[in-house]
C-alpha cells in the first residue's frame, strides 16, 4: 500500500483536507515508475562476473562535470521527461513542467502528487561513477550518462530518499521495498556493464548475494 507523507504543517482545517486527500489517494490506482525493464538475473549475474575488480578514486570529482538535466525535446529537460514517463495523469505546462499527476515511490512505496517531492535518481549515482572510471571520459560522454533515458539508470522516486542514497552504491544502501531489491540490482549491473564501469569487492560481494535470488 502506498505510503502519503505530509510535508508542512498544517492547521487543523488543512490538516482534515489532507486526509480526505491521502484516503482518497490510496484509494487511487497506483502510479508505476517506468524504469526500463533491466535484463534478466541471469544475464546480470554473467555481466557482473566480468566487471573489472578495483578500488574506487574519488580525486577530481565535481558533479558539475556531469552536464545533467539536458534539454530532449522542445522545452523539455531530462527531469521533465523522466516524471511524465514515470508518473500518472501527468500534466506539464507550456514550458514542460509538471503541474499535477502521481508518482509512485518503488524504492519506499510513497506516492506523491507533488513534482516537488519526486527526484529523479540516477541509480548508479554520478559520484559512484566517478569513482568506477568515469573519471577518464569525455564530457560528452558523462553527459550521455547522466542523462539515459535508455538504460535502466533514471528512475523518479521520493526525493529524501534519493538524498538518504546519495552517492551509496549496493554494499552500503538498498531499497527499503524488499521486493524492488532484484529490480534494483540487476539495472544496477546492466549500467555499469554498459558503460564499462568497475565495482569495488564489497559492492560484488553485495551484488552477488541479492543477485542469487533473482
Amino acid at each position: 500500500m502506498p505510503r502519503f507523507y505530509a510535508r508542512r504543517r498544517l492547521s487543523v482545517a488543512a490538516a482534515a483536507t489532507a486526509l480526505i486527500s491521502s484516503v482518497a489517494l490510496f484509494n487511487a490506482p497506483t502510479a508505476s515508475a517506468a524504469l526500463p525493464t533491466p535484463v534478466s538475473g541471469a544475464t546480470a549475474r554473467s555481466y557482473l562476473a566480468t566487471l573489472t575488480v578495483a578500488a574506487e578514486n574519488r580525486t577530481g570529482y565535481n558533479r558539475d562535470l556531469f552536464p545533467h538535466w539536458i534539454t530532449q525535446s522542445g522545452t523539455c529537460n531530462t527531469r521533465e521527461v523522466v516524471l511524465q514517463r514515470d508518473g500518472t495523469n501527468v500534466q506539464q505546462d507550456s514550458s514542460c513542467a509538471a503541474t499535477s499527476g502521481s508518482w509512485y515511490s518503488p524504492y519506499d512505496g510513497a506516492t506523491w502528487t507533488a513534482a516537488s517531492d519526486v527526484d529523479i535518481d540516477h541509480l548508479v549515482p554520478l559520484a559512484e561513477a566517478w569513482d568506477s572510471g568515469a573519471g577518464s571520459w569525455t564530457t560528452s560522454r558523462r553527459q550521455a550518462f547522466a542523462n539515459d533515458l535508455t538504460r535502466p539508470q533514471l528512475i523518479a522516486v521520493t526525493d529524501n530518499v534519493n538524498q538518504a542514497k546519495g552517492d551509496q552504491d549496493p554494499a552500503t544502501w538498498m531499497p527499503s521495498r524488499t521486493d524492488y531489491r532484484c529490480t534494483y540490482v540487476r539495472a544496477w549491473v546492466q549500467v555499469k556493464y554498459y558503460y564499462g564501469l568497475s565495482v569495488d569487492s564489497a559492492e560484488k560481494s553485495a551484488l552477488q548475494n541479492h543477485l542469487a535470488s533473482c
